[in-house]
């Protein structure tokens, strides 16, 4: 498999190697020691979640309070969406900022999230169906949102998504600008803080 870092740092895409025949296909969609090589440290895995989607879904933008928030390695199983990840680490200096990658049934890729960046996606295709696998259990009263059509993010959704369809918590969601105000978001130091004594737990 390939593994490249996005422009938004503390997050990767990872493209695996496919074999095919007259059988059909094989391929690796995770393996925790290649990816350990690139983040430095190996993901803990405590969850494992499944979302199905009609085109034109908006999920996100999410996110959780560092220490632990939630990495996230994502592939999309069936269909195709657009999955974004943005940075919401106060004092990064890509603060703002975001990047994507197409995960498809095709290229089979996938994106690595790490913990106190900001996570959302838009299905492309009917009955998308997109695999988590998550480093924390599902904590309702530390999870968060972000307006995804905030224009400060400025999220660029393509035309195949149709009309767009976000759920009322992601509608309501306050702006980045007023997330950022009342205290909300992660901070680049906690994450980076994070980041690094989950590889000295290791050492």
């Amino acid at each position: 498999m390939q593994i490249r870092e996005l422009s938004v740092p503390d997050s990767y895409e990872i493209t695996p190697k496919q074999f095919g025949d007259d059988r059909g296909v094989f391929l690796e969609w995770y393996r925790f020691d290649r990816l350990e090589e690139m983040i430095g440290h190996r993901l803990e895995i405590a969850q494992a979640n499944t979302s199905v989607s009609q085109r034109g879904v908006v999920r996100g933008i999410h996110f959780a309070d560092v220490p632990p928030s939630q990495a996230k390695y994502v592939t999309a199983t069936r269909g195709a969406v657009l999955d974004f990840v943005i940075d919401i680490r106060v004092g990064s200096p890509t603060f703002g900022t975001w990047d994507s990658v197409l995960l498809d049934e095709v290229d089979r890729r996938a994106i690595y999230i790490a913990e106190g960046l900001g996570h959302c996606f838009v299905a492309l295709t009917d009955d998308a169906t997109v695999s988590y696998l998550v480093t924390s259990p599902f904590n309702a009263e530390r999870e968060h949102g972000i307006d995804p059509l905030d224009p400060e993010v400025g999220l660029r959704f393509p035309e195949a998504a149709g009309e767009l369809l976000l759920s009322p918590k992601d509608r309501e969601a306050p702006s980045l600008r007023e997330a950022a105000s009342i205290g909300l978001l992660p901070s680049w130091q906690a994450a980076r803080d994070y980041y690094a004594a989950l590889g000295r737990s290791e050492g």
